[in-house]
């Protein structure tokens, strides 16, 4: 049985990389494994029975209402144009600055996902909007686009982020399970909230030893991040400056304050979210009523594959935990040489590699609730894996060859930059994120403290 289980993995693993739609991929692979097992006895029917009640927790799951809303809000806010007022007036403000361009292009992809949480949205209008000037203004091809995907990439770990919301419900059912399956019939809860507090004083810390590396830089390297000095810009006004930081000051402020300090749960900060994204495009004049219609439909396609496929990854467990393909992993991580941290560095090192091949929302669907509800019997807390796979998941986003970032900013990168450029570009930014990865495996501390602080 534990021999059909790996087998199914890998099976499903190759008819992703053939092509195949995720979701039927998933469902229908695991049916037909589940189909085998009935037939050579090695799989037992009853375990089918469960699949209804699955779909329909899936489909009442109040967390993952979050989901659609807050794709609606960062589509909504890519329709408003604000990166491009962000660019115009913080390229302005640090304009004197070694670095400044980059400085500026990070920032606001550190703002942009603080309201969006939509990677592939971020480093696209990045990647039209900052790489032109950047190269214009004199700074190397690796160094624009390195910073750009990096910048792009903040939306996996920066609340609200879409990945923090889906592995928030997928680590809340692995830390309830690891409980029960221990004999705790009265289990602790991790929400989508406790993530989001976990994850601001790491998303900072990476944000500024993102900016410490482009600012040094631009300090001894000033052939590759020191734009060109040109004119003075035209002073802008504090109204002007203003203007541009409202709108994703202001929902940054009303999504995350409103659950950090209590006042909605992230479902509801998420309708807090869409409906701001809707008034600020309403004053800025930017939506009509066809954009608000293609904003929809985007909305409804995104969140029709995401359920869908994570409707085929409650298949593939089902069919997976029915083969005991859990109970062959949990022996195997337990009965690796050295503790707990040795099972969480063979964990990471899989999603890690995993990342290169398949969507965050794969990993997240189909790997996560195999190896977490292990990893948790461990007592690890389960904030503190949270964040640490979503970091690693960020990271495989830039890792050459298959980040998936690298792919989207090739798609609108000029031809004058090559795809080596952009690939040496961004093993600076990877470095760092390893790096933060073995800061919290020494600091746990930087993740968990504020979630205690908040909720205590």
């Amino acid at each position: 049985m534990e021999w059909m289980a790996l087998l199914l993995f890998a099976t499903i693993i190759i008819v992703l990389l053939l092509g195949f739609p995720v979701a039927f991929s998933l469902a229908g692979t695991s049916l037909i494994f589940a189909a085998i097992g009935i037939i050579t006895g090695s799989f037992e029917q009853a375990f089918l029975t469960g699949l209804p009640n699955r779909v329909y927790g899936i489909m009442t799951n109040t967390t993952l209402l979050a989901v659609p809303l807050f794709i609606f809000m960062g589509i909504t806010l890519e329709k408003s144009q604000i990166a491009e007022d962000l660019l115009e007036s913080l390229s302005d403000l640090f304009w004197r600055l070694k670095g400044g361009l980059g400085i500026a292009v990070m920032i606001i992809g550190m703002l942009l996902a603080a309201s969006t949480g939509i990677v592939g949205a971020t480093v696209v209008t990045l990647g039209l909007l900052a790489l032109p000037t950047m190269l214009k203004k004199g700074y190397s091809p690796e160094i624009s686009a390195g910073t750009i995907c990096a910048a792009g990439t903040l939306g996996q770990i920066i609340p609200p982020s879409i990945v923090l919301v889906m592995l928030g419900d997928v680590i809340s059912s692995s830390f309830q399970y690891a409980q029960l399956s221990q004999g705790n019939f009265s289990p602790r809860t991790v929400s989508v909230g406790d993530l989001f507090a976990g994850a601001l004083i790491p998303g900072f810390i990476l944000v500024v030893l993102y900016l410490l590396y482009i600012s040094v830089s631009g300090y001894f390297y000033p052939d590759t991040a020191n734009q060109i000095k040109t004119q003075k810009p035209q002073s802008q006004s504090f109204k002007k400056i203003f203007s541009a930081l409202f709108a994703p000051l202001f929902l940054i402020f009303s999504v995350l304050g409103s659950i950090l300090f209590g006042f909605a749960t992230p479902t509801e900060a998420a309708g807090i979210g869409a409906s701001g994204a809707l008034f600020i495009s309403y004053i800025r004049n930017k939506m009509s009523l066809l954009q608000l219609s293609n904003v929809m439909q985007t909305t409804l396609r995104i969140t029709s594959m995401i359920f869908f496929i994570l409707i085929g990854a409650s298949i593939f467990s089902l069919v997976f935990r029915g083969f005991g393909g859990d109970d062959s992993i949990r022996d195997f991580l337990l009965a690796l040489p050295g503790d707990k941290f040795t099972a969480i560095f063979i964990v990471m090192l899989a999603i890690f590699v995993l990342g290169f091949i398949l969507d965050f929302i794969e990993i997240t669907f189909v790997v996560v609730p195999i190896v977490a509800p292990i990893l948790l019997t461990m007592n690890i807390d389960p904030i503190w894996l949270g964040i640490m796979i979503a970091i690693n998941l960020q990271t495989s986003f830039l890792t050459p060859p298959f980040g998936f970032a690298l792919f989207y900013l090739r798609g609108v990168a000029p031809d004058a930059i090559s795809t080596k450029q952009i690939y040496l570009g961004v093993m600076p930014f990877v470095f760092i994120q390893m790096t933060m990865l073995i800061i919290l495996c020494i600091f746990p501390q930087l993740v968990t403290w504020l979630p205690e602080y908040i909720y205590s």
